[in-house]
């Protein structure tokens, strides 16, 4: 296990395409960070950086006590799981598992014992004489990870490996991940466009846009306090509700009048209002008006979406709310709300 420090580290091409801007955050000895945005943010080259696989073009990376700017990766003591499960087609899952370990001179008996208690883990025990062309997307990926288990590394570092899986088999691959690094409790870097991954696996989620850090923060922080209005939309499923709205005298409204909630002491001007649309409450007697036009059932709770103030939102209740298309008012949580500048984009 080891703790990753990164000191101002970038990625400049040489066309002068600045992939990652400088970026310093230090990963815990045995924490899962996933570094998670769209993509083109940089995430897939952040990691790359670390694995040794990208040039480091500014700033310095340690792995432990030690500088592995110039290192090559496999002096590096990681051990990486890719998309495409990166499996000898010709091997069986045995020999696929035990590869990196007999490159390295280890023992026929000691390979052995390892591949089998990998196997026994990722529950592969009766797949080790089948070749990958045998073996369904999840049992590739556990095979991969297999690999990755059996060089005891002090890093692991996961690109993307659900991209490649179904709905249903990413669901349980996620726990099994999870679980398998709380286990080993390997310091471990996960790269994900999917923030619904971001959310359920991290201890600490970085958050990029554009090739540099937006956040830093538990999934909570992520999810109740966005830093930024990229933030905000694009962690969460359905994202935050953010309207554009104007402050005076002490209240917030939108255009045509309508008061939403009180501002405190904030400046007086525009601003972008957000709240989380399971934070937002039907109320019969409330004071906004929403314009529901579809409803969606998602079985244990059903999405509204419709219009506040002219703009688009979304309020998400639960599967016993009655509600239908048409006008009914809502109450927005006060203590729920989060304020962004509108030309910045970062929270006030």
């Amino acid at each position: 296990m080891a703790v990753v420090t990164l000191n101002a580290v970038g990625k400049t091409y040489p066309n002068g395409f600045e992939a990652v801007k400088p970026s310093s955050f230090t990963i815990a000895d045995g924490e899962f960070v996933v570094l998670v945005g769209p993509s083109g943010c940089g995430k897939s080259t952040l990691l790359r950086m670390v694995a040794g696989l990208e040039e480091i073009t500014a700033g310095a990376l340690q792995i432990g006590e030690r500088e592995v700017n110039d290192v090559d990766p496999a002096d590096r003591d990681i051990a990486m799981v890719f998309q495409n499960y990166a499996l000898y087609p010709h091997m069986t899952v045995r020999k696929n598992i035990g590869y990196g370990l007999k490159n390295r001179g280890t023992s026929t008996d000691a390979i052995e014992a390892k591949v089998q208690e990998a196997a026994k883990m990722l529950n592969l025990t009766e797949l080790l004489d089948r070749k990958p062309s045998q073996l369904s997307g999840g049992q590739r990926q556990r095979v991969a990870m297999g690999r990755a288990v059996v060089r005891d590394p002090s890093l692991f570092l996961f690109d993307e490996p659900l991209s490649n899986l179904d709905a249903k088999l990413r669901n349980q691959m996620r726990i099994e991940i999870k679980a398998l690094q709380r286990r080993l409790g390997v310091t471990s870097i996960y790269v994900t466009h999917d923030q619904v991954e971001a959310m359920t696996m991290a201890d600490r989620i970085i958050v990029l846009n554009g090739g540099e850090i937006e956040q830093i923060g538990t999934p909570a922080e992520i999810y109740h306090s966005p830093a930024s209005t990229f933030v905000a939309s694009f962690m969460g499923a359905p994202p935050m509700n953010l309207i554009e709205a104007w402050i005076e005298d002490g209240a917030v409204r939108v255009n045509d009048g309508t008061l939403l909630a009180s501002s405190g002491n904030r400046t007086v001007g525009p601003v972008h209002l957000g709240i989380r649309p399971e934070d937002v409450q039907l109320a019969e007697n409330g004071q906004i008006p929403f314009d529901i036009s579809i409803v969606e059932e998602l079985g244990a709770r059903r999405l509204l979406h419709g219009e506040l103030g002219g703009q688009p939102f979304t309020v998400h209740v639960g599967k016993d709310v009655p509600a239908t298309a048409g006008q009914t008012t809502v109450h927005l949580k006060p203590e729920s709300l989060c304020f962004f500048d509108p030309k910045t984009g970062k929270a006030t």
